[in-house]
């Protein structure tokens, strides 16, 4: 049996202490046990819901560092997850029992303003992105919340504010550095393992320990048009029929993301409405400031709106608005599901889901996508979504876990409708459970998936994640 074929180790079975002991003197980082005074707190995830304890984590200070823990992984036989931001609903960057191997410490961002590149390490957090290259008035696609980690975004594909106007974060990428479940370090590009830069860019984390990722930049800000328009609900139904007719109407430098939520008590918003149900229409246009009232005015106009907090910000306070309502140690589980339109039936029924909603904390979002992400073919990367022009994504979010059965109930029945309503596919960033949906995921291109799957990781070292099976001729 190779290297790369060995099974994970039982559970139970101890390592070995010289074996242990070797592995911690080649790092330059720190590894953390269950002794370590500040395990737990190293375990800790974006979301509260995760619980597991690895035996191990690796906080790595370099590159050299994770190719000694993949190999220590691999050598040893031990379930491996790898830590970005570790904000992954799903909780992809924990295992039990194994080895994580934690980025969380390199965060550098180097910025060519010349060139417009970007050079982000594994760790990384949007914000940590969005601080440097907005010092020369540029911007990578990215995320909408501050503290997602910029590597699980990018390897999912990437959607937010920008994406209409300049695609996925995926679709900017311009090479990756990536440790194989070999231990080797390669260079990524369309010219340099043009197999593997297709799976990367929208596969997940299935083909390594991605340390360093090139991104193309564009001229963004620094400051845009940014904010929310609310509406009771009452008027929800009404105002999201007219917000499917024109949003995938909308200038690509507009974009829009409608949800249903419970107002916390915004300045825009007079006290009656605090603690009520509402419908919020998120807004951003980051192109020529003197053309975005007219732009979203379709938007805008429509209704009596209770309040509208839409005003010129700066990018970056744009990108970090909405880090309070996804804050650290909230349980939080969502589903998801792609549309290509949205009829009066499915809005009629997002209504009545947000009627029910457990929290409130919990929402129902309507991503708005499509624009510069549907001008790729669907085979020219691994994301295969390239037909949606929106994604609706639950979420549950609460405190205390005697609420877990009544909030994952509701979820169930979301689920339930979006496989009624939608025109199939989920974004894999935004499921929640941790196997079985790969079809949905990865659609078509998961039999590619699995050959380069194949090529650069036949023993399944990364497969905590959406799994992608080594060679497997279908989901």
């Amino acid at each position: 049996m190779s290297q790369l074929q060995r099974q994970a180790r039982p559970a139970a079975q101890p390592l070995d202490p010289a074996a242990l002991e070797a592995f911690a003197g080649r790092l330059r980082g720190r590894l953390i046990d269950r002794h370590t005074p500040d395990y737990e707190e190293a375990r800790v995830l974006w979301n509260a819901m995760i619980e597991r304890r690895p035996a191990l984590i690796a906080r790595c200070a370099g590159v050299a560092d994770v190719i000694e823990a993949v190999r220590f992984a691999r050598d040893q036989g031990l379930a491996l997850a790898v830590r970005g931001g570790g904000h992954n609903i799903a909780g992809s960057a924990l295992c039990a029992d194994g080895l994580v191997i934690d980025l969380s410490a390199m965060r550098a961002v180097r910025v060519d303003p010349a060139a417009r590149r970007a050079w982000v390490q594994g760790g990384a957090l949007l914000g940590d992105l969005d601080h440097e290259t907005q010092a020369f008035g540029l911007a990578a696609p990215g995320g909408v919340i501050s503290h997602t980690g910029v590597a699980g975004l990018t390897l999912g594909g990437g959607f937010g504010w920008l994406s209409r106007q300049h695609g996925l974060a995926a679709d900017n990428l311009v090479s990756v550095e990536i440790v194989t479940a070999e231990g080797a370090l390669l260079r990524v590009s369309a010219e340099e393992h043009p197999d593997l830069f297709w799976a990367l860019r929208g596969g997940s984390g299935n083909f390594g320990v991605a340390v360093t990722f090139e991104f193309r930049l564009h001229p963004v800000g620094p400051e845009v048009l940014f904010g929310p328009t609310l509406y009771p609900l009452d008027q929800a139904a009404a105002v999201l029929r007219n917000y499917a007719e024109v949003a995938p109407e909308l200038p690509r430098a507009a974009c829009a993301w409608a949800t249903l939520i419970t107002a916390p008590p915004l300045p825009v918003l007079a006290p009656r409405y605090h603690g009520t149900k509402m419908l919020s229409v998120m807004q951003c246009y980051a192109g020529d400031l003197s053309e975005g009232q007219a732009a979203l005015a379709p938007l805008r106009d429509f209704g009596e709106p209770a309040g509208d907090g839409v005003m010129v910000r700066r990018f970056t306070e744009a990108q970090a608005l909405l880090d309070p309502i996804y804050a650290h140690g909230w349980r939080n589980y969502w589903t998801s599901a792609n549309f290509r339109a949205l009829s009066g039936r499915a809005i009629d029924r997002f209504v009545d889901l947000a009627e029910r909603m457990p929290t409130d904390q919990s929402d129902v979002t309507i991503s708005h996508v499509g624009g510069a992400i549907n001008d790729v073919a669907p085979e020219a990367t691994a994301y295969p979504h390239r037909d949606a022009n929106f994604v609706l994504s639950p979420g549950a979010r609460w405190m205390e876990p005697s609420d877990d059965v009544g909030c994952l109930a509701w979820i169930d029945r979301c689920r339930e409708v979006l496989a009624e309503e939608s025109s199939g596919g989920a974004y894999v960033n935004f499921i929640a459970e941790q196997r079985g949906r790969e079809e949905e995921a990865y659609g078509a291109n998961y039999r590619r998936l699995a050959e380069v799957k194949r090529r650069y990781d036949p023993g399944n070292l990364f497969r905590h994640n959406q799994n992608v099976a080594p060679g497997a001729d279908h989901v």
